[in-house]
């Protein structure tokens, strides 16, 4: 059987080949925003590279594959319709922008090396539980699945699930004229101000239960996929990034951080307390 360390430099050498197509695709749209489409669909890429080098026998695997193909084909899609709809994104504007001032970089030079080149390890490290779980479940097929396992069968179901519900219900809100501009602070936007991101993280350690079922070293070996996903969104590019611009363009915004989590579902504060 293929060793873990070659699958996961096939993989590695695969993604980066993917993003170098891409990067020629923004080159010819000027626009990296599509990106953030990649990031889910390069996870689904790279669980079934694992599984197409060494295969998906046994349950475990099946498991891994099908979740991970489940969240993000669904996020991937979400994400491009987004951006086709509503072009580029502002933040990459800004970000781009910023560093080609600094650097004195070009825009072909700014895209691949703050973008591309970047996102391509930071994907790869996210995945690590699918594409480490799949081969653990391929050189034991027959190994049974504990209660840690379908505990987190059970978090990545709830965890795409939920996610789901909520972009549902941003695009539902987004798409009424009448609330441009206002804050949506209903459903799960009631409970926490960021359901996309907490739902993305509960779906990953759900998928790291599974795989961490496998072994205990294949949970030292891939914690730091969902440990690294959950700084990001919660402390890095996703929910610090984005609440700092909606600070300055929605003016009751920091009423609404007043009285709702920011991550973890919670019921909200009352006013004045």
């Amino acid at each position: 059987m293929t060793g873990v360390g070659i699958v996961l430099a096939t993989n590695f050498f695969g993604l980066i080949l993917v993003i170098g197509l891409l990067w020629l695709i923004a080159l010819q749209i000027r626009d990296v925003s599509f990106i953030d489409a990649f990031w889910a669909f390069g996870m689904v890429l790279l669980a079934w590279g694992t599984a197409i080098q060494v295969g998906n026998e046994g349950l475990r695997a099946q498991l891994l594959l099908g979740l991970t193909t489940l969240w993000g084909l669904r996020l991937a899609i979400h994400l491009f319709i987004r951006w086709r709809r509503s072009g580029e994104d502002p933040r990459y504007q800004k970000i781009i922008t910023g560093i080609m001032k600094k650097r004195h970089w070009g825009w072909e030079t700014t895209a691949l090396v703050a973008v591309f080149l970047t996102q391509a390890p930071l994907l790869f490290i996210t995945s690590l539980p699918a594409q480490i779980g799949i081969w653990a479940s391929a050189a034991a097929p027959a190994s049974q699945i504990g209660v840690l396992g379908w505990i987190g069968v059970a978090a990545a179901l709830t965890g795409i699930a939920f996610e789901s519900l909520g972009d549902w219900q941003l695009d539902r809100f987004r798409a009424d004229p009448a609330n441009q501009g206002n804050i949506l602070d209903t459903g799960l936007w009631r409970y926490t101000r960021h359901p996309n991101y907490f739902g993305d993280a509960l779906a990953w350690w759900g998928l790291f239960l599974v795989a961490a079922d496998a072994a205990i070293w294949v949970a030292v070996a891939s914690v730091i996929g969902p440990l690294f996903l959950t700084f990001t969104l919660t402390k890095w590019s996703g929910k610090a990034l984005l609440e700092r611009g909606m600070k300055q363009t929605r003016p009751g915004y920091e009423d609404y951080i007043a009285r709702t989590s920011g991550f973890i579902p919670w019921p909200p504060k009352k006013r004045g307390a």
